[in-house]
């Protein structure tokens, strides 16, 4: 009997610590809603800052499934965006491996112009934040419009994500 009584005191006193220190437990709920994710009108360009992995659905012939871009302040304008798109094995004409981007987020829209010559637009990236990503993921169509594409060049569907670290 005096065991039980024992057991029972240090079961209380565990109880008693887990509440004072705010102890919880480990596993959530299965139904418990997933962290709130601030609005993506709310997010503005510093919080695209950094190196996203890019993925083509159905590139044009020529342009690879994926590139990364780098995205980063612009030096003229502090509220818009500048970077790079970096490309492997690139031969559609009209399209460098390495491109330079300029653009802006506005309204969970992300828009990019890229220009494979740094005189004319090649390339147009229009993308929406997805809410459930907390800005670290775009989804969009990309169209060429180098002076080499066609008339009727078709937006490419593209998905952006953002790499862990920045």
């Amino acid at each position: 009997m005096r065991h039980g009584i024992l057991k029972s005191i240090a079961i209380g006193l565990i109880a008693n610590s887990l509440v004072i220190h705010g102890a919880s437990a480990q596993n959530k709920p299965k139904n418990a809603p997933p962290a709130a994710c601030p609005p993506t009108t709310t997010i503005k360009a510093p919080q695209l800052y950094g190196i996203w992995q890019v993925t083509f659905i159905n590139p044009p012939a020529g342009l690879p499934a994926r590139a990364v871009l780098l995205l980063e302040k612009h030096e003229e304008f502090a509220d818009s965006l500048s970077g790079l798109v970096s490309r492997d094995s690139v031969t559609a004409s009209g399209h460098a491996a390495k491109a330079a981007l300029a653009g802006d987020v506005e309204d969970g829209m992300v828009i990019l112009d890229e220009s494979s010559n740094n005189t004319s637009i090649s390339g147009t990236w229009n993308g929406e934040l997805v809410q459930s990503a907390c800005g670290r993921e775009v989804k969009g169509v990309w169209k060429d419009t180098s002076a080499s594409a066609a008339p009727d060049a078709p937006d490419v569907p593209f998905t952006m994500v953002k790499r862990p670290g920045w």
